[in-house]
């Protein structure tokens, strides 16, 4: 440790720190534009020129480093003279329209020209105007005109996506922030640099002149989507919402959010958005109010339980839907006796449950790996956050490799990729274990050929100290999936590597948790679908795009007498013959269990859309009406005391005791004979999938060419 005099207070800091570094762990306060405390140092605006004693001019404090006795001062009259000459040069071509611009009143440029900025401004020839472009359907750069050229854009781009879209291009007062030869912004990550940017240079496409920062209530909430949990700043105006933005949360998404929890939101202000309960009568979709419908529905339920037996219900649960609504579901069917109930749409392989699957370490760890092999994933698109992680670790040294039946580009350096059909992923991971297991000199445990990228995958798991082996959503949807775990697991133990699956959705986790699979003798959903049942709740999903059965399934949910669905969109009408309207996660209160276990739970930010209601809701009054005890509940909060082994208040992470990736499964070297389904980025859930803005991406219409090429 060095200690350093900040504006005469001592601070110790670690050697080779910056002095902005010290100022913000004194918490002292130094204007600047191009430092961001994720990026590198670019020491580009030079507004946080500061005093340092013995220097003959003011001195960067992002791109200064301490030194052991350095007296530094940021508020003598040398450095606030210097500063404010920055700020002079900063404004010069800076067009006056802060009363139309988008960031006005969130802007970093306006609020330190308040402080450092003249009245008024000695320059008086033309200002540059620079040309309008077109990047995509989610950043607007109508107003290049404002960038200063901190350059924050630039370095996330290529340090924290990992492309770099943008550049500088030309110099002096002719220097642009662009993208080259027509090219969009087509990251997962790229609305980040809405956040970063400190001018409204760059502003949000789909939020643009639709709201004033100061008319916005700000709200937390949690991501539906993939299984990060990324917390959430909600704003919201007029009861709608209009904005979401990240709420920085070190151990879970940092300062980042991926584009579909940041754009997502688009599709609660929709017209597909289900308003008030229907009823299909002669064909025809009818409105009708809440009494009629969930009478129609438990009335339907008795009579299909008297004629046909309890076993002939069952309900589909989506693993987006919270653990209240989960909860009560399995309690539901389970209180009409039938053991029908199940989260896992798309896998192909449905075994005993064995124990509560996770990520098997922590997802702050996951930046610090020094190796790590990856089975059946498209990291970048399936997890932005944990890949963003995973890139933050090969730029230190971390190892990466990869088992895959493509090349795909992760925007990280790979190691080693073991590339082979996917129904011969469980050989290809045998094929790694014969190769420790002929280096560590022990006998494999199933039969495998150590083949060149087999052994190459072997030596870097044998090197380094912190390793994981992740299972992606294909491997968690694979036909042997359990070979794969049992594969892995022994792998893990003959390296030192955790184990554990990266998990599709915000509550796979938490399905796990409360029983949303079936019991002893129940369907699972493969027959569910394929047409089993006579009566079929369907919570929060869309089996034709959320499962493996794919547009099968309305052949097998359309023989049924009965099929509700749950859901605050209008689908589902080609099968179901009632639509309920819930609430989505913005307009209820609920709990996620993130990937690692983390439980995190949140409010609702605005009132429900027309007669819609929460779903813990809906399934509390259809148990009563149904007779069914143990269901008076007056809130989600009274819902989730009674979900045994939680934590007992606010966010904190599951007991190690609760979860757990190991496996009794014996390891079949059998090809599958069924490719594993999962979904593309922007059709996770229905809410992405109705995000105007997200199917206008490149990755949307990409999605969108493969399956007219598959049809």
């Amino acid at each position: 440790m060095i200690e350093i005099e900040l504006d005469g207070k001592k601070v110790d800091i670690v050697e080779g720190s910056m002095i902005m570094h010290a100022a913000d762990k004194a918490g002292t306060y130094i204007p600047h534009f191009c430092y961001h405390k994720k990026l590198s140092i670019a020491a580009n605006c030079r507004m946080c020129l500061v005093d340092v004693e013995k220097m003959p001019k003011p001195m960067p404090a992002c791109a200064t480093p301490v030194t052991q006795g350095m007296i530094v001062r940021t508020k003598s009259d040398k450095a606030i003279k210097a500063q404010k000459s920055v700020m002079e040069f900063l404004l010069i071509n800076h067009p006056l329209d802060c009363p139309i611009c988008d960031q006005g009143g969130e802007c970093q440029l306006q609020d330190i020209a308040v402080g450092y900025g003249a009245s008024s401004s000695r320059y008086e020839e033309e200002k540059r105007v620079v040309a309008v472009k077109d990047v995509g359907p989610l950043i607007s750069m109508q107003e290049m005109t404002r960038c200063i050229h901190c350059t924050r854009c630039v370095r996330f781009g290529q340090e924290v996506a990992g492309v770099m879209e943008l550049g500088m291009s030309h110099r002096g007062e002719h220097a642009e922030i662009e993208t080259f030869v027509g090219h969009t912004v087509d990251s997962e990550l790229s609305g980040n640099m809405i956040d970063i940017c400190p001018v409204g240079a760059l502003t949000s496409k789909p939020f643009r002149y639709s709201a004033r920062t100061w008319e916005l209530s700000r709200r937390k909430s949690v991501s539906p989507h993939d299984s990060t949990g990324a917390n959430l700043i909600v704003q919201v105006k007029n009861n709608k919402v209009m904005r979401v933005v990240p709420l920085e949360n070190e151990e879970v998404n940092e300062c980042w959010i991926a584009d579909r929890d940041r754009f997502s939101y688009e599709a609660l202000n929709s017209e597909e958005r289900l308003t008030s309960p229907m009823l299909k009568q002669g064909g025809a979709w009818k409105s009708v109010d809440w009494q009629t419908a969930l009478e129609y529905v438990a009335n339907g339920l008795k009579q299909i339980k008297s004629e046909h037996g309890a076993a002939s219900i069952g309900a589909l649960v989506s693993p987006h839907s919270t653990l209240e609504e989960l909860s009560l579901a399995s309690a539901l069917m389970r209180g009409l006796g039938s053991q029908n109930i199940d989260y896992r749409l798309r896998n192909a392989e449905f075994m005993a449950i064995e124990g509560v699957r996770f990520l098997g370490t922590s997802i702050a760890s996951l930046s610090d790996l020094q190796r790590v092999l990856v089975i059946g994933s498209s990291l970048r698109k399936d997890h932005p956050l944990f890949a963003q992680r995973i890139r933050q670790a090969a730029r230190k040294g971390c190892a990466v490799n990869t088992i895959q039946c493509a090349v795909e580009d992760w925007a990280m350096p790979i190691s080693s990729t073991l590339l082979c059909a996917s129904q011969n992923w469980v050989q290809a991971l045998a094929d790694v274990a014969a190769a420790i297991a002929a280096d560590k000199g022990v006998t494999a445990p199933a039969t495998g050929i150590a083949s060149e990228a087999a052994q190459a995958i072997a030596k870097s798991l044998l090197s380094g100290e912190r390793k994981a082996i992740l299972l992606g959503n294909a491997a968690a949807h694979h036909a042997k999936a359990t070979s794969l775990l049992a594969l892995a697991n022994w792998i893990g133990e003959q390296t030192g590597a955790t184990v554990g699956y990266l998990t599709e959705a915000a509550n796979t986790v938490g399905a796990q948790l409360v029983g949303a699979v079936p019991g002893a003798d129940g369907l699972n959903a493969g027959q569910m679908l394929g047409g089993g049942l006579k009566a079929v709740l369907l919570l929060n999903n869309e089996p034709e795009f959320d499962s493996a059965a794919g547009a099968l399934a309305t052949a097998g949910l359309s023989q049924a007498q009965m099929v509700v669905t749950l859901s605050s969109f209008k689908s589902n009408m080609a099968f179901s013959d009632v639509l309920l309207p819930i609430a989505p996660f913005t307009e209820t209160s609920g709990t996620f269990v993130n990937a690692e276990g983390r439980v995190q739970s949140f409010h609702a930010v605005v009132k429900p859309a027309g007669e819609t209601r929460p779903a813990w809701k809906v399934l509390r009054v259809l148990a009563n009406l149904l007779g069914l005890p143990g269901f008076d509940f007056n809130s989600s909060e009274e819902v989730l005391k009674q979900i045994p082994g939680l934590p007992a208040a606010g966010t904190a992470l599951l007991t190690a005791e609760m979860l757990s990736n190991s496996t009794q499964a014996a390891i079949d070297l059998t090809p599958a004979t069924i490719e594993p389904v999962v979904a593309s980025i922007y059709a996770l859930d229905g809410t992405v999938r109705r995000a105007a803005s997200l199917q206008l991406t490149a990755d949307a219409k990409k999605t969108e060419m493969a399956l007219e090429v598959a049809a």
